[in-house]
């Protein structure tokens, strides 16, 4: 199948679906995006598809049976036992057992899948309820009970990519896709996370064969620091790279907003790194992942698509598109009390730029001297 245009993959499941009262991932998130994107004219049907839930027979291309039968019973019977929340973590405060607990991840799963098939010819596919990059072979992780990223990664190789290029910005490390892939001489990883953050992993002197990249980065992160990993490190090592496919993970949570880092970027900053990105391979899946006050991640979000497919940011939202934004109730923690006003009002942050501190420029310089030395493509 060849895709006429960019194509967002989305589904209901994720309006009335919680991890529970009191768990980061009890915000709206997926909804508001596909709310924002409706109302501002960017989501018409032909642009949209349902996302399908992934089979447990295909989760097992990278799921251990055994894991992918556990999550499922967990669902059905609403509850785990002991032995199975001791091997597979489920049941856990990180990763409760809730209404959904198959369905909501098998959906994300299942999007991952889809657009690795639909990208065989080309294109750009957004699936912002995908990015859970901390989901293991046997084991829930880190609120991610499937990794739909490398399901997708796999999807892709399955569809004729032979070199695929994973960048990820979350604010916590890939330790997942890190472990499915570091040793995979065709794909390119590259991740910039908080240092010291859960789940420590991703120090700088972490490269595997030579095709990983980490950027552990210093708490008040900002804009122009960012430019710097963005300029020095993450394009020309994709550009070096020259994958066929490439995978972006574009967690909200490196923000200034989110309650979860203490980095303080601009959503500019996660736009620019797309911006920068797309024009390097001729098939793009972008992802969501972690972002955990509603109204950030939200924007955020919507502004990736409006980026993939073309669509102009407003500076300022129309009134339907406020009132997508100003509906959003945030309890229970204190960035949710007194919001700001442009987070209702508008899509972009106002910059938040700075001074490269020494942490930073060494640690893209170091990482930089490397991207010389990478496997070139045969031709």
């Amino acid at each position: 199948m060849t895709l006429q245009g960019p194509l967002f993959l989305g589904s209901e499941i994720y309006r009335g679906s919680s991890y529970g009262k009191w768990h980061p991932l009890r915000v709206p998130r997926v909804s508001t995006v596909m709310d924002l994107a409706r109302v501002l004219g960017w989501l018409p049907p032909d642009r949209f598809r349902v996302s399908p839930r992934a089979k447990p027979a295909a989760l097992t291309a990278w799921h251990t049976p055994a894991y992918v039968a556990a999550l499922v019973r967990a669902e059905t019977e609403g509850q785990v036992d002991a032995p199975t929340r001791d091997r597979h973590g489920l049941g856990t405060v990180s990763n409760p057992i809730y209404p959904e607990v198959y369905r909501r991840p098998a959906t994300g799963a299942g999007a991952s899948l889809l657009a690795g098939e639909l990208l065989a010819d080309g294109g750009v596919i957004h699936n912002p309820g995908g990015g859970t990059h901390h989901g293991m072979p046997d084991r829930a992780s880190g609120f991610c009970y499937l990794n739909d990223a490398v399901l997708g990664i796999l999807s892709l190789r399955r569809a004729g990519a032979q070199r695929v290029a994973y960048v990820d910005i979350d604010a916590h490390h890939m330790d997942g896709v890190e472990y499915a892939f570091r040793d995979d001489p065709d794909v390119l990883l590259i991740s910039t996370h908080e240092e010291r953050r859960w789940p420590f992993t991703g120090l700088l002197t972490d490269a595997g064969i030579g095709q990983t990249f980490n950027l552990p980065l210093p708490r008040g992160l900002n804009d122009t620091e960012f430019a710097q990993a963005r300029d020095r490190l993450i394009r020309p090592a994709v550009e070096a790279f020259a994958p066929d496919a490439l995978v972006l993970q574009c967690g909200a949570d490196a923000v200034d907003e989110d309650p979860l880092s203490r980095l303080s970027l601009s959503n500019n900053a996660h736009w620019d790194v797309l911006r920068a990105l797309l024009p390097l391979a001729s098939r793009i899946l972008v992802l969501g992942g972690g972002g955990y006050n509603p109204w950030s991640v939200g924007r955020l979000w919507a502004g990736n698509w409006a980026i993939a497919s073309g669509q102009e940011i407003p500076d300022r939202l129309p009134s339907e598109a406020e009132a997508v934004l100003r509906a959003i109730r945030f309890d229970g923690n204190s960035r949710g009390r007194n919001p700001p006003d442009h987070l209702f009002t508008t899509l972009r942050d106002a910059p938040r730029n700075g001074p490269i501190r020494p942490q930073v420029a060494e640690g893209v310089d170091q990482l930089a001297t490397r991207i010389g030395a990478m496997p070139g493509r045969m031709v």
